[in-house]
């Protein structure tokens, strides 16, 4: 499942690493030969190991020595009923290697106070899996490997995994012609390795935002049609069209081999639904989180990498398909003002500052009769697309859990127009919240909410970019929790450090709340060789812990 578009001043290269760990780090080990069957093999568990001695103090110790198994707890039955899950390599602990790690001692500021986190409530991690995960051809890429990653994973306490399901691979060639076999495989060795799954409806394309590493287009029957109706395609003010998903201005056009977008949709929501209806059944898959537009998240494609969008441009309005025109034109007569049937002509480009523009600054256009008509339409358009499906996927999928995710655009917040939401379609300056009406429709259809960026802070933000107004800690959705909506969240970036971790802690578990509202669930982005480094995963380990309420005695107090 992709993520939003991230700024560029996020990236390793530009930002100091948290990770507290200055020597090479040395990966867990996994086994080189092939991974054993999943079933009938006994095997030992793995010990819940303390983190790093130097995690523990004020010095940092380099990572330690790869290790042999450790023996076999004598507590553990010889039989063959032991879960295969646990048949991995047991990372050393490194304060068996104290002389080591003293020689190799060097100091460090000391950490910030933790909060403890025992008995605090139990919110399940689960870790995405990598987005090429299936390959194009329906294949398990690099399966042997991805058994030992998740059999160290449930070790570790993980409750799932996290699977995007492409519509460019399963439909690619022919409408409703449905390729479900590489997922049929995958969702096989996660059942036998007893983790749970929540499935993403992929209904876009990946490639070209930040942090897709692999290719993979919607559906060629689809790029066909677009090759000669590009208007499919959400487009921009100077005419640029966007592949990653299809307008919202045809979900009610037959324009797709005689169907509409949504009913698209539906039948490949259903299709899934039946093929893997065992799944359902046996209560494997514990959540299907539906994709509503770009990078799979509920906004317009306001800010693409693509196009030469970057951090913290303010973004461009995405209306200009003739379909969405149309709609806009209807709009205006119905109010009695046909000359409203435009675009704003004001506000600025891609990587603009709002002030910089006559739409977006203090006491612009955004608040005028019009401007208002205009963002209402806009961001109505976007309720309405996640209503129309909603309601199909409830249908798709009774009974069975459901959620939507809606990205975290936090730059220029602190802004009177909050001129970034605009473009992505929250109509959400600071005299209007505009995230009640999302609340609502997911309200209507007993979905969840998953939101973006929990692992940021309002102080890095300003510290790095401070002319962004950044406040990601101010888009935490309390319009879903006053609805009575489960919220769920996800890292917009990858995170292996612990001062990342205790800020999703945090905002997991707010220590102040006076209903005691929780997350329900947390998935960690995402699973890499990098996060299987020992100080990363050991780090990583001792987070899942603490989302569960456990104690871990390395606590800084």
């Amino acid at each position: 499942m992709l993520t939003t578009p991230l700024p560029a001043f996020l990236q390793p290269a530009r930002v100091p690493v948290m990770v507290t760990a200055a020597p090479p780090s040395t990966p867990l080990a996994f086994p080189s030969s092939p991974a054993p069957p999943l079933r009938g093999i006994a095997a030992r568990p793995i010990s819940r190991l303390p983190a790093p001695g130097a995690l523990r103090s004020s010095s940092l110790r380099s990572p330690p020595r790869a290790a042999a198994a450790a023996p076999r707890p004598a507590d553990v039955p010889d039989d063959d009923s032991s879960s295969p899950l646990l048949a991995v390599p047991v990372p050393m602990d490194p304060a068996v290697d104290e002389p080591v790690a003293k020689q190799q001692a060097v100091e460090v500021a000391p950490r910030t106070p933790e909060r403890d986190f025992a008995g605090t409530p139990y919110v399940p991690v689960y870790v995405m899996l990598p987005l090429n995960v299936v390959s194009a051809d329906g294949e398990v890429v690099d399966a042997d490997e991805l058994v030992g990653q998740l059999r160290v994973l449930k070790a570790a306490g993980v409750d799932g995994v996290m699977v995007d399901c492409w519509w460019g691979i399963v439909e690619a060639n022919r409408p409703q012609e449905y390729n479900w076999t590489g997922y049929k495989r995958l969702f096989q060795m996660i059942r036998e390795l007893k983790l749970k799954l929540q499935v993403v409806m992929s209904l876009h394309e990946c490639g070209g935002n930040v942090g897709d590493d692999v290719s993979i287009p919607l559906p060629n029957w689809v790029t066909e049609i677009g090759r000669s109706n590009p208007d499919i395609y959400f487009t921009d003010r100077a005419g640029r069209r966007n592949t990653e998903c299809l307008s919202w201005g045809i979900d009610k056009e037959r324009v797709l081999q005689g169907r509409t977008a949504v009913e698209v949709y539906f039948d490949f929501m259903r299709s899934f639904r039946v093929e893997f209806d065992e799944y359902f059944e046996d209560g494997i898959i514990s959540e299907i989180e539906i994709g509503l537009g770009a990078c799979g998240e509920l906004r317009y494609p306001s800010y693409p990498a693509k196009h030469g969008w970057k951090y913290p441009g303010i973004g461009e309005f995405q209306c200009y398909d003739r379909y969405l025109q149309k709609n806009l034109r209807k709009a205006a007569e119905a109010r009695g003002h046909t000359i409203w049937a435009r675009g704003p002509d004001n506000a600025g480009h891609y990587n603009s500052e709002p002030n910089l523009t006559g739409f977006f600054c203090d006491g612009g256009d955004y608040d005028s009769y019009y401007g208002r008509f205009f963002l209402n339409w806009y961001s109505q358009t976007l309720v309405d697309h996640a209503d129309r499906v909603l309601m199909l996927a409830r249908l798709a999928f009774e009974g069975s859990n459901i959620a939507v995710k809606v990205s975290g655009v936090h730059w220029w917040y602190k802004t009177a127009s909050h001129a970034a939401e605009l473009t992505a379609g929250f109509y959400n300056p600071c005299n209007r919240d505009g995230y009640a009406p999302i609340a609502a429709v997911l309200k209507k259809y007993d979905a969840a909410l998953n939101f973006t960026c929990v692992e940021l802070r309002t102080m890095d933000q300003h510290e790095v970019y401070p002319e962004a107004f950044a406040d990601p800690e101010g888009l935490v959705l309390n319009a879903a929790w006053d609805a009575g909506i489960q919220v769920a969240s996800e890292n917009a970036l990858p995170c292996y450090d612990r001062d990342g971790f205790n800020k999703i802690l945090e905002n997991a578990k707010p220590r102040n709340d006076p209903d005691g509202r929780h997350l329900f669930g947390f998935t960690y982005l995402r699973l890499s060789k990098v996060l299987f480094e020992r100080p990363n995963f050991f780090e990583f380990e001792r987070f899942v812990k603490r989302m569960h309420g456990e104690a871990v005695h390395d606590l800084q107090v």
